[in-house]
């Protein structure tokens, strides 16, 4: 059974999918570079990083999703 990644899923949680940094660096997701990110991986959620940086969540979610099956 597969998990769904929703805008409360943790960036820790979704790196844990196989090919996720690559549809993450395409949104261009800055977190994964971040030094400070490395820290809050655990607490940060996909959600909070569209909504601090304005990303099209709605697809990046479908995009995590495709992968998470």
């Amino acid at each position: 059974m597969t998990k769904k990644i929703t805008k409360d899923t943790t960036l820790e949680n979704i790196l844990e999918l196989a090919g996720a940094d690559a549809v993450l660096a395409k949104y261009k997701v800055p977190c994964l570079t971040c030094p400070m990110a490395q820290y809050e991986m655990q607490s940060l959620t996909i959600g909070d990083v569209c909504k601090m940086y304005g990303l099209e969540l709605a697809k990046l979610l479908v995009e995590l999703n495709k992968l998470a099956k």
